[in-house]
């Protein structure tokens, strides 16, 4: 692989990568937010979050470790979103905790966005 290509393989795994956190983002607000749930309809949030995951995690398939990582990161992330969206005693826990998995996400997706513009750059 030239570096030409490598790069653009970087361009493309970040990029995807980023894309993959915003969409969890965004399914994370809709948990939180009546606007959020209102702006972008359901099953096209879904479709384009399943699509960016099994390309992500194709992409992935060079190094299991991070690999797994993100799957386990995307179950996390969709468990919460689960919980919160069920009625009972441990909604209030699982907001709270999808409230601070959402900031990480957010300094994770800036990270991406900055890395992803110093690539696009060179």
């Amino acid at each position: 692989m030239n570096a030409l290509s490598t790069v653009h393989s970087h361009i493309d795994v970040t990029d995807t990568l980023a894309r993959l956190y915003l969409f969890l983002a965004q399914s994370m607000d809709r948990c939180v937010s009546e606007a959020a749930r209102i702006s972008y309809p359901e099953a096209e949030l879904q479709s384009h979050l399943a699509s960016t995951q099994a390309t992500i995690l194709d992409m992935l398939s060079v190094n299991q470790v991070v690999k797994r990582k993100v799957e386990q990161e995307c179950q996390r992330v969709l468990s919460l979103i689960a919980a919160c969206l069920k009625d009972g005693a441990g909604k209030v826990g699982a907001l709270d905790e999808l409230k601070a998995e959402r900031a990480v996400l957010k300094h994770k997706t800036m990270a991406l966005s900055d890395l992803l513009a110093v690539f696009r750059a060179a």
